[in-house]
């Protein structure tokens, strides 16, 4: 937020906004939260008249014009005209050649502002450094082994200290000030700029969308995919920053740089060096040699087993991390209200806090144990310490006391539940939760954590016996750790699959609305995607909802509440299905024969319609095997009006692709869940794929660039929920922004994208390009096998075990 000053304003329908000015154009906030950004190719002109601030877009060929005029109501007609003047220096500054030249003042009236910027563009500050620069003096480089401070001879510091303190402090000032301006150009001219992108939450119904752009990156989001990062994340160039000039070291020794005899800021001749000039030292001005080089490698080993512990280290850290949501952020939010009885308070307040007291202390022995493995102590010299078994061993062992607690968990997730139907003072004060910060997933996530936290012990010692021979002294402890984790696995099994489709059914029924009955026993959620359904006014994408007993497809779009409207159902019972492109001349098309209607629709590629064919005629299959009938999802107010037999022409009140503006769920419902990001992005997910990303979680540092910039940024990254989150730290209550990795594609980068680094992995979208860096071939696979289970979810065959729920 650097350099960013926040205007309060409105939007049309009266949400609080705040508007700001960037080199990149005109951004808008929703508290410190980016949701927009329209650059200055993209504005075609800004204006104000009373106390609106009008920006008026470049028509887009691929979209229709006649919503490319954005209206903000500021507090008064002054607000608004100096934000409107701040913007035309930002826009002269920034995109003009020359400094703009005054307009003559007119004879008789005057028609519009004669303000103008004044003063030298940012071209034109560039182009003056560079012509009035002095030119770079040859030199000889001479490697000279330069003493650390520890062990300078007494001559040299009587030396260092004769120096004179002014001319040591120019020097000082001279590089802060260079540098200062290396910082200021790579923010004007190395951050990538983002397109205007459509916004569907907030009221930004108006805005068009630039071509290839994605509404799903352009804000912020707390429950899995969104992201709309802070000026300080979206500028990975700032002074510092690994490979920035600006950030490199400089040392004076002896009263010259570089070992020179002269005085300070001289050469050899005389002359005065710019500091930009001056040769730079590799870290802190030494040479390395031969021991420190054996030092780093004793203090970050390179051994496999390490870095398998250090993953468990870290996704231990997000674990605590989420407890801490229910046993203190939740705790404090109900403990306040009485909407919650006493009996649930206390119900939640048992079955978690002595888990997250267990794990509290597990993590400071994981974290003990990884930096004396490290070398942070004498430990390692004799090898007894480069382990992690006996670590497990002990604390699986303490684990499988707790299975008392975690065998309540699915009861607090009941219970909630129950109170929330009952209570709506409780639902808003759980709906209200879950737009915190902290609570960066579905409320009901965190309450499955526990149980989900016992498939990654089991993982990571599953990994841990393939690496380790039979010979080796860590084997057997992991070997037995492997085998108690997996009975404490195998008893929860059953209870974990059915509280994950409960807890998916319970996140439907907030995004969808117009349907009752939705969590009831014995459904199972299957699938859900964006599909074209084929009807009397041509293909029209919907969503659909794939369970156990029906097909449930919703209207055209979204409702003013960012929820779907469910419109029709098909009983799976005696449906059949046939491909039917031939027939109906659309790509990708099959059609749905139910007993009392029909419907065509089509998939965006062939590899959708396989896994929607798949999915359905299994579905069927359980659907004829179930003895319980299909029971009706439509609310009443909807029963009336359901497909005609020919799958014709549909019924759509307004009322009905509007949505009722009376409900709750339009008070502050999320706009940005997996349902949203499979509408947005024309795919699909299955229950199979978040299975397999309940297994698939991750965390840790990572190094993000951006295809436009130079500069690499660590960052604090955990993936979940098809998702990846961004932290400064490991220590963050919250991130800072998120990316949903639904139809995205990870690759290795090209020798043509000249990124010259290890361990290097891309991810693409459209336009949208992220480079990230991992420490080693271990946490690069790891990284590359989890995010590949998000972006490329393969045609799966739904497990024996979840057959046998029914």
């Amino acid at each position: 937020m650097y350099g960013v000053r926040l205007h309060p304003a409105k939007d049309r329908e009266g949400t609080k906004l705040s508007l700001a000015v960037a080199h990149i154009g005109v951004l808008v906030f929703q508290g410190y939260t980016k949701i927009n950004a329209f650059n200055w190719s993209k504005v075609r002109k800004l204006s104000f008249k009373r106390k609106k601030f009008l920006i008026k877009l470049r028509a887009d060929p691929a979209q229709s014009a006649h919503h490319d005029t954005l209206e903000f109501a500021m507090a008064s007609r002054d607000c608004c005209k100096v934000f409107w003047k701040i913007c035309v220096e930002y826009h002269a500054f920034f995109r003009l050649f020359e400094e703009p030249k005054p307009k003559p003042k007119p004879i008789l009236f005057t028609r519009g502002s004669s303000f103008r910027f004044s003063g030298r563009t940012q071209k034109q500050i560039i182009d003056y450094v560079k012509d009035s620069e002095l030119k770079k003096l040859p030199f000889e480089r001479k490697h000279s082994k330069i003493l650390s401070n520890s062990s300078m001879s007494p001559e040299s510091s009587s030396f260092r200290s004769q120096v004179p303190k002014e001319s040591a402090m120019s020097v000082q000032l001279a590089d802060q000030s260079d540098s200062t301006r290396l910082g200021h150009q790579a923010e004007c001219n190395g951050s990538e700029e983002t397109p205007a992108a459509t916004s569907t939450a907030n009221g930004f119904h108006s805005i068009a969308a630039a071509p290839g752009s994605d509404p799903i990156q352009s804000r912020q989001n707390h429950h899995g995919t969104g992201s709309a990062p802070d000026p300080q994340f979206l500028n990975p160039e700032s002074p510092g920053s690994e490979d920035s000039p600006a950030g490199s070291p400089r040392v004076v020794v002896n009263g010259s740089v570089n070992g020179s005899t002269g005085a300070l800021g001289q050469s050899p001749e005389g002359h005065h060096l710019s500091p930009l000039t001056s040769p730079l030292l590799t870290d802190a001005g030494c040479v390395r040699n031969d021991d420190e080089e054996e030092a780093r490698r004793k203090k970050f080993p390179t051994d496999k087993a390490y870095f398998i512990a250090k993953e468990l280290l870290t996704t231990e850290r997000t674990y605590l991390k989420d407890l801490q949501v229910i046993t203190e952020s939740f705790h404090g939010v109900a403990g306040k209200d009485e909407a919650f009885p006493d009996p649930v308070k206390n119900l939640i307040s048992a079955s978690y806090d002595p888990v997250h007291n267990f794990h509290q202390g597990f993590l400071k022995e994981v974290e003990q144990r990884l930096a004396q493995w490290e070398g942070r102590s004498n430990a390692h010299i004799k090898g007894d310490y480069q382990r992690i078994g006996d670590i497990l061993l002990k604390n699986i062992q303490g684990l499988r006391q707790l299975t008392v607690h975690l065998q309540k968990h699915s009861e607090c997730l009941v219970e909630l539940e129950r109170v929330c139907r009952s209570s709506r003072k409780a639902e808003v004060v759980c709906r209200d939760f879950e737009q915190q910060r902290v609570c960066y997933l579905p409320l009901n996530i965190f309450l499955l954590r526990p149980l989900h936290r016992l498939l990654h012990y089991k993982l990571i010692l599953e990994r841990l016996c393939k690496h380790y021979p039979p010979t080796h002294e860590d084997f057997r402890d992991c070997r037995a750790a492997l085998a108690d984790i997996s009975e404490v696995v195998q008893q929860l099994q059953g209870t974990m699959m059915k509280m994950e489709n409960f807890q998916k059914l319970l996140e439907l029924k907030k995004d969808l609305t117009a349907i009752d009955n939705l969590a009831i026993p014995g459904r199972e959620f299957i699938r859900l995607g964006c599909l074209s359904k084929l009807s009397g006014k041509g293909l029209q994408q919907r969503m659909f909802f794939l369970f156990s007993d029906s097909l449930v497809y919703t209207s055209r779009g979204m409702t003013p509440s960012n929820q779907f409207k469910v419109h029709g159902q098909l009983p799976l019972y005696g449906m059949t299905i046939r491909e039917s492109e031939e027939e109906w001349g659309v790509p990708h098309s099959f059609t749905l024969f139910g007993q009392r209607q029909s419907v065509v629709v089509a998939a965006s590629c062939a590899s959708e319609m396989e896994r929607w064919v798949e999915d359905i005629r299994m579905a069927i299959d359980l659907a004829e095997q179930s003895s319980s009938p299909s029971t009706d999802l439509l609310s009443t107010s909807l029963s009336d009006n359901k497909l005609s037999e020919d799958g014709g022409a549909e019924l759509e009140s307004e009322e009905e692709l509007c949505g009722s503006r009376s409900s709750l769920e339009r008070q502050g419902h999320r706009s940005n869940t997996t349902v949203h990001v499979c509408w947005h992005r024309n795919t699909s997910v299955s229950m199979v794929d978040f299975s397999v990303a309940v297994e698939n979680q991750l965390s840790g540092n990572l190094l993000r660039k951006f295809k436009n910039s130079n500069g690499w940024q660590k960052l604090w990254v955990v993936f979940t929920n098809f998702s990846l989150f961004f932290y400064k730290s490991h220590q963050d209550d919250y991130p800072l922004a998120s990316l949903p990795l639904l139809g995205y594609s990870v690759t290795v980068p090209s020798e043509s994208e000249n990124i010259h680094k290890d361990y290097v992995f891309k991810l693409h979208f459209k336009s949208h390009v992220y480079y990230f860096r991992s420490e080693s071939e271990y946490t690069f696979e790891r990284w590359m096998e989890v995010i590949r289970s998000a972006t490329c979810s393969a045609s799966r065959s739904l497990p024996s075990t979840r057959k046998d729920l029914y």
